[in-house]
């Protein structure tokens, strides 16, 4: 069985994020949607609530696909992660050219980790390319529509934690 591991924060999960679990779920039986605690981060949604929010948004991809689709969260290093669930692929998304920079450090660091574990670069639909979950956030502090960036559940969860309208 091949095994994919897609990381992220996912505070809140963006139309991107599921854009990426879209195009990953066809490259592998199984994929664990790994959510990073990330405490220096300091999210705005607790850990509950964006495992809540991400199995709410999987369930409509998993009624349309025979991948398996679990959702994990993880505190420990990346690397560490991917060997306790088995993956042999690791799945970023990509959606600039300063991703790119970053993720290519990643890259590096994590093979020299282990050299078993593959890392698979998936660009964002062009309409998602755009979508950053910091920017999300500002956007609807600021209340702002975000609409185009999330899906209704998460938009009015964004408007709750927030209290604009």
């Amino acid at each position: 069985m091949r095994i994919g591991l897609y990381p992220g924060t996912f505070d809140p999960v963006t139309l991107g994020h599921t854009d990426i679990v879209r195009r990953a779920v066809k490259l592998v039986d199984k994929l664990v949607v790994g959510v990073a605690i990330n405490r220096d981060k300091g999210p705005l949604f607790s850990l509950e609530e964006r495992v809540e929010m991400l199995e709410a948004e999987l369930d409509i991809i998993r009624s349309g696909t025979e991948t398996i689709i679990e959702v994990r969260p993880f505190e420990n290093l990346l690397m560490h992660f991917a060997e306790d669930v088995n993956a042999s692929v690791i799945i970023r998304g990509l959606r600039a050219v300063a991703d790119f920079e970053y993720e290519f450090q990643m890259v590096g660091m994590n093979r020299a980790l282990n050299s078993r574990i593959e890392t698979v670069f998936l660009m964002a639909e062009a309409s998602h390319q755009a979508i950053a979950s910091k920017l999300v956030k500002e956007i609807a502090r600021l209340g702002g529509d975000v609409s185009k960036f999330v899906t209704p559940p998460v938009e009015a969860r964004l408007t709750e934690k927030y209290g604009v309208t």
